[in-house]
């Protein structure tokens, strides 16, 4: 009983805040948040954060407008406690070059999560618009959370990243459900499980059945834990014949690698590493047929060298490629001036001859482009690469042939976080490659949270995953999200592997977001009959 009372004690003071209370509330909400995300994956706190923007939304009843604005402010200040320390350390990329950048570290810190919280914002504006009274608003919260959300990763080249399904991830008997659901299906559930204990605080004409909610969520939960231990008992990694990788992980400084200068060192460490036996019986680069490098491994751009490529020829014994990541020039008249490069990936053959081409589709704002580039180079602005002009972006996705191996769909750094944009369903290939460099953003959590998101990705849809990242975290991930092998984060070295067999498409990978939208839509539908039938809101 005194749990109880002191329950809803703590609820009507967040209820009842205002003004700055109201705010630091908000914020120490989103910011507890966090630890839900990897490398904690402490998503029960979530239960304890999750309540509380129901009851800032109850709150924002007394405001103008129906509370809406009030509301809205709460979101903003949720989503600023969730996205600073969830992204601080994009910090470190300004501090790479830090006489160039070092000034814009607060801004980046600060400016981006503020902009990522307008979407926060969004979802409890939206919530409050069809705010019910009863357990149904918890339902109005997972409905308008999941369209911001949804928004977050599509508006302006989008930013998915630390969507809150990823709370529902780990273990990985949880993160099963994305084969039928996807990122967005799980972030509907996840708010609306976590949120549930809210309603304990109601009672007279709210609900008679206060615990329903929560008894629901917890059921919901074991459900899906249930139905991912079954489908990982079913189905056990099985390996691709024949194909051995060996990933290359150089944890090479990030001034190394944009200093042509280092050409000849990065060159030498990239051979010996490559070739490194791994043991009594190892004769290095020969025990593989596919030998790959992470993102844009050079400080130079390698088929214009011909000396790079005549070493890699070298290097590479008859029967296997070596699949790398390379800033590529575009095709220009001789002598013309590089103004712009392709970020890519290569598949070079063993007498170094370069067999196909990738080239990125989804440049990082700010980091591989300038949003109205030739205006804001005018005013003295460059991206954080130095590229004058900024990277220029590919034309689509499509496999890619790997002679040995099974065709594979590419992926270059943060193009692994968006669900649903990996390839076309007529083109899906044997497994995907993501070539990353995670050095930008130092020993910090950053690189797990990057691994987390791309490994849904293998989840959702049945292919495996081969992650090569300059300075960790590499690893080989089957088609439900198993790691087979891992190179841990700030470790210099190499990983060999088999490659895990993909399974049939998953659900998902059939019919993309339409479960996350059924979802959605119903939710809406019943908050709103829920209104309809108490003619007030809460």
């Amino acid at each position: 009983m005194r749990f109880a009372r002191n329950f809803r004690n703590i609820a009507s003071e967040i209820i009842l805040a205002w003004g700055w209370k109201r705010a630091l509330i908000a914020v120490i909400a989103g910011a507890v948040s966090v630890l839900a995300m990897a490398p904690f994956n402490a998503w029960p706190v979530l239960f304890l954060s999750f309540p509380v923007m129901v009851w800032l939304i109850d709150g924002a009843g007394a405001g103008r407008m129906h509370g809406v604005p009030a509301a809205a402010m709460a979101g903003w200040w949720f989503g600023l406690g969730y996205f600073v320390p969830g992204l601080y350390w994009i910090g470190y990329a300004f501090l790479v070059d830090a006489p160039t950048f070092a000034w814009l570290m607060p801004f980046a810190i600060l400016g981006l999560p503020a902009y990522l919280a307008l979407f926060t914002a969004l979802g409890f504006a939206l919530a409050r618009v069809i705010w019910p009274a009863g357990a149904s608003r918890v339902l109005a919260l997972a409905a308008s959370l999941t369209v911001g959300e949804w928004l977050r990763g599509h508006l302006l080249t989008g930013f998915p990243w630390n969507a809150f399904g990823y709370a529902l991830t780990e273990p990985l008997a949880l993160a099963q459900a994305a084969s039928l659901i996807g990122l967005w299906g799980l972030t509907f559930f996840s708010v609306a499980i976590f949120a549930s204990p809210a309603t304990l605080i109601d009672g007279g004409s709210r609900t008679r059945r206060p615990w329903l909610a929560p008894a629901i969520a917890i059921a919901l939960l074991a459900a899906m834990g249930a139905y991912g231990v079954i489908r990982l008992a079913q189905q056990p990694t099985r390996q691709v014949a024949n194909v051995k990788l060996r990933i290359m992980q150089p944890n090479l400084p990030q001034d190394a690698r944009f200093n042509y200068a280092a050409k000849a060192d990065v060159m030498r460490k990239y051979l010996s590493l490559s070739d490194r036996a791994t043991g009594p019986q190892s004769t290095g680069v020969r025990d593989v047929n596919v030998l790959i490098w992470p993102e844009s491994a050079f400080p130079f751009f390698l088929t214009r060298e011909a000396d790079a490529m005549a070493q890699i020829a070298d290097l590479l014994p008859k029967g296997t490629v070596l699949i790398t990541g390379a800033v590529r020039a575009p095709e220009l008249p001789p002598g013309a001036r590089i103004r712009r490069a392709y970020n890519s990936i290569y598949v070079i053959d063993h007498d170094g001859s370069v067999l196909s081409v990738y080239d990125k589709l989804h440049l990082v704002p700010f980091g591989e482009f300038l949003p109205f580039q030739e205006w804001m180079e005018k005013l003295g602005f460059e991206q954080l690469t130095k590229v004058q002009g900024g990277f220029i972006p590919g034309l689509r996705r499509k496999t890619m042939e790997v002679p040995g191996a099974p065709r594979m769909l590419p992926l270059i750094c943060y193009e692994a976080v968006f669900p649903g944009d990996i390839g076309a369903r007529d083109d899906r290939g044997g497994w995907m490659i993501n070539l990353t460099n995670d050095g930008w953003f130092g020993i910090s959590t950053g690189p797990y949270q990057h691994l987390q998101q791309a490994r849904l990705r293998a989840i959702e849809e049945g292919l495996p995953l081969v992650r090569a990242a300059n300075t960790g975290v590499s690893a080989v991930i089957d088609p439900l999200g198993r790691i087979v092998a891992r190179l841990g984060l700030g470790v210099e070295g190499v990983l060999d592997s088999g490659l895990p067999s993909a399974i049939a498409p998953t659900i998902y990978a059939r019919i993309g977001d339409m479960p996350a939208a059924v979802f959605v839509a119903v939710a809406i539908v019943v908050v709103i009959r829920r209104r309809a039938r108490s003619g007030s809101t809460s």
